[in-house]
């Protein structure tokens, strides 16, 4: 690349321009907490007038229930709770060695790689992507034999995350490959912690098809380009970047389909808690022809004229009761529109009677959801593995499987269910078998492997026992 192509990889591409305050808004209502708190200005609605001090004062009390948070947080650990079955299919033992290592700890930080896939897809459900890119140490000499290789540890690749809010540009085919991705490797924020589009001098990371390059803007120059280190990456054999992508579409985007609702529900929450603090302290109104100066209030005592009249003005309460209909209704509209009505119904509409037909609809609409979001993560690591192995050129074969078997009903009502039909009588001593097993696994789902594989041969014994005597 020439310091014009360069140049222009570094210009932030018109979606990132568009869509980056929406993201950090997406990043703050999923962290909650002390980040919400310390930009409470930011998210909280200024009423028509309302004086600055009042409102200053609305901002310091500001809360925020973060619905969104946990729902995306409960997907990740579902979808993870059984972790994806990778099989090395090796004709020796040498490669398949580092491949078990690698999935054990495949950033070189002692992370495994299904705490990695966990964190990069909760960065996927938050901005609609997540990237990961694939490394090898630095080359410092050419090495003649492989063994030399194994010997210095060059070819023991890892991962590395990409948060989706530092990729700053991006070309892409036709066809929507990336052919070139720009990362950003220091901050956007000015020192007020909002985003700044000026032309900053930082540091950038470009990818290429074959190449990698480090470029600083030299702020003593007018930010003149200079590049640090170039060279040629991973995959430069292969035509391909080095970064794998896990994008989700628009329906499966959760923090895209309902921020605005949660951000609504924030405003309104806050406003009922404000009302409902200040018709705690009633204001009190006089009825009198003459002038009043007397100081009243609640420790105070007053003297009246015989036609003067005192009271204190509350609200009746049907404005406060509408709220809290709505902010209910809100809530149960987050859940709905990320795919769990299911989990929303069990403390929201506590009252209400949900026939048993209709929660195993919600559920069933829960798993599938899941079930998309397992196969966006497989074909993603089906994609890295395989990119690795051609790389590193193994000869092995790697298979992903799983992440498709999601404990998200109502154990009770499978417990029901299986009652009714074990209760119909089938001769069947398979089906009695695996009924059983069935409901075991999923009662003591957090077991090992070798604890349920003692419990399901006990089963079987047991039911073959029974049908001999």
């Amino acid at each position: 690349m020439t310091l014009t192509q360069i140049a222009d990889a570094i210009q932030p591409h018109p979606d990132y321009r568009g869509w980056a305050a929406s993201l950090e808004m997406y990043r703050d209502l999923y962290s909650g907490g002390a980040q919400m708190k310390a930009k409470a200005s930011s998210y909280l609605y200024r009423r028509h007038r309302e004086p600055a001090e009042v409102y200053q004062e609305r901002v310091s009390r500001a809360f925020y229930e973060n619905y969104l948070g946990s729902i995306i947080d409960w997907y990740a650990s579902t979808l993870f709770r059984r972790e994806p079955i990778i099989t090395v299919e090796d004709s020796s033992s040498r490669a398949s060695k580092y491949y078990y290592e690698f999935l054990g700890n495949c950033d070189r930080n002692g992370l495994s790689i299904t705490d990695f896939l966990r964190k990069r897809f909760i960065d996927a459900l938050i901005f609609g992507k997540s990237y990961i890119a694939l490394e090898f140490p630095k080359r410092e000499a050419s090495f003649s034999t492989r063994l030399e290789e194994e010997a210095f540890g060059v070819d023991r690749g890892y991962l590395t995350g990409i948060h989706p809010m530092d990729v700053v540009s991006w070309k892409t085919e036709q066809d929507g490959k990336l052919t070139r991705l720009t990362v950003k490797l220091q901050s956007d924020k000015s020192t007020d912690g909002k985003l700044d589009f000026s032309r900053q001098p930082a540091r950038y990371l470009i990818y290429t098809e074959t190449e990698y390059f480090i470029v600083d803007e030299n702020a003593s120059d007018d930010n003149a380009l200079q590049i640090v280190e170039q060279g040629l990456h991973c995959c430069a054999d292969e035509g391909r970047l080095p970064v794998f992508e896990i994008a989700l579409s628009d329906g499966l985007w959760l923090m895209n389909k309902a921020a605005h609702l949660q951000l609504e529900h924030y405003n309104k929450s806050n406003s009922l808690s404000w009302s409902l603090g200040m018709a705690l302290y009633a204001t009190p109104v006089v009825y009198s022809k003459r002038d009043w100066s007397s100081i009243i209030g609640e420790s105070y005592y007053i003297h009246l004229d015989p036609e003067d009249k005192f009271g204190w003005t509350e609200p009746e309460g049907n404005v406060y009761r509408i709220a809290m209909e709505n902010l209910a209704r809100l809530q149960e509209e987050i859940y709905r529109t990320c795919y769990l009505m299911g989990q929303s119904r069990s403390w929201l509409s506590g009252s209400a009677q949900v026939s048993g037909s209709s929660k195993r609809a919600d559920f069933h609409i829960t798993q599938e959801v899941l079930r998309a979001y397992g196969d966006a993560v497989k074909d993603t690591l089906k994609r890295l593995l395989q990119t690795l192995i051609q790389v590193r050129k193994d000869d092995l074969k790697i298979t992903v499987s799983g992440l498709d078997e999601f404990e998200v009903g109502e154990f009770d009502d499978e417990l029901d269910e299986a009652q009714k039909l074990l209760n119909l009588g089938i001769q069947s001593k398979t089906f009695r078998k695996q009924a059983f097993k069935k409901l075991a696994f999923k009662f003591l789902a957090d077991l090992n492997e070798t604890t349920k594989e003692r419990i399901a041969a006990e089963i079987e014994a047991q039911i073959d026992k029974g049908e001999t005597e």
